[in-house]
């Protein structure tokens, strides 16, 4: 039952359409297609025509060497981009979770303005994390971020070129501010200090690979080759194939395209396509982490008020 439902499954996932380049790459193929069926009705009209001579640059080894290697080499410096990018937001979770676990546990309170400034400083590591994920997606700030900040501080970061770098501003003056209080020692605020600049450091590697695209001049060369390419494909196939020219045409094209389509949608890995990285996901990760503290220190201080009363 097992090995079915596996094998069903594998069928489903190569057949649906979400997720897929198919819809993208489907015109091209087709333009190519039925050019590969225009071949086939001059063909057949016996027009003198060197068909043979003009199927060799296809069959050319050095053509499709090149060719073949221009395409791995576009679709790994492609997934390169994708994977820096999602290793670039791990240490951002693993440092947001680092650096909340230590404000929670490490900074005293005296006060209940104390434990009130302090949850506002973990809802900045929330608001940072969307602030990073908006600044990526290069779209303003938005009423996502309402929950997590005041209205001043909303109002501040709509006039910044870069939110997450402000809010970050405000995490190292809080801890500067505590470090002065006596409630870090000089090891703690230490400590604390290189969690943000990991913070920065990971949202560097992220601008990074948001403004260095992919060569102009590597991405024309590429396409240019692709289309010479399916264009005389039809001239080699239409002495063997004759009617099913264009159907061949058509699935070694789809297949081509594809492939160069799959680099197109993961070079920039920030944004809403479904091989994207799920930012909304991650986003709501921390969310979860930051108010499962929160409640935490809540819950504490409700008990503790209990055990007073006893």
């Amino acid at each position: 039952m097992d090995l079915v439902n596996e094998t069903m499954s594998w069928f489903q996932m190569a057949l649906q359409l979400k997720g897929s380049v198919a819809i993208k790459v489907l015109p091209r193929a087709f333009i190519c297609s039925l050019f590969g069926l225009l071949v086939s009705v001059v063909y057949y009209s016996k027009l003198p025509f060197p068909w043979h001579n003009l199927g060799t640059i296809t069959t050319n080894v050095v053509f499709s060497l090149v060719l073949g290697l221009l395409l791995v080499f576009r679709t790994n410096t492609a997934y390169d981009r994708f994977w820096e990018g999602r290793k670039a937001w791990g240490t951002l979770v693993v440092n947001i979770r680092s650096l909340a676990r230590q404000i929670y546990t490490v900074i005293k309170e005296d006060s209940e303005i104390d434990k009130t400034e302090k949850n506002r400083q973990l809802k900045l590591l929330v608001a940072f994390a969307i602030a990073t994920k908006l600044h990526l997606r290069r779209e303003p700030v938005t009423e996502e971020l309402k929950p997590w900040i005041t209205p001043k501080e909303l109002a501040k970061i709509e006039q910044i070129k870069t939110p997450p770098l402000e809010i970050i501003r405000w995490l190292g003056d809080y801890l500067h501010k505590q470090g002065e209080k006596g409630c870090l020692n000089s090891y703690q605020l230490t400590a604390m200090n290189q969690l943000i600049d990991k913070l920065i450091e990971g949202l560097t590697s992220c601008e990074r690979i948001l403004n260095t695209p992919i060569p102009l001049a590597y991405a024309i060369y590429l396409k240019r080759l692709l289309l010479i390419y399916c264009f005389f494909l039809p001239f080699q196939l239409v002495n063997n194939s004759e009617w099913l020219t264009a159907f061949l045409v058509f699935l070694i094209s789809f297949a081509l395209f594809g492939i160069e389509e799959i680099g197109n949608e993961i070079q920039e890995p920030f944004g809403y396509d479904p091989n994207d990285l799920p930012l909304d996901q991650i986003c709501q990760t921390i969310q979860n982490n930051v108010e499962d503290l929160i409640n935490l220190s809540e819950s504490n201080n409700i008990e503790n008020e209990l055990k007073k009363l006893v």
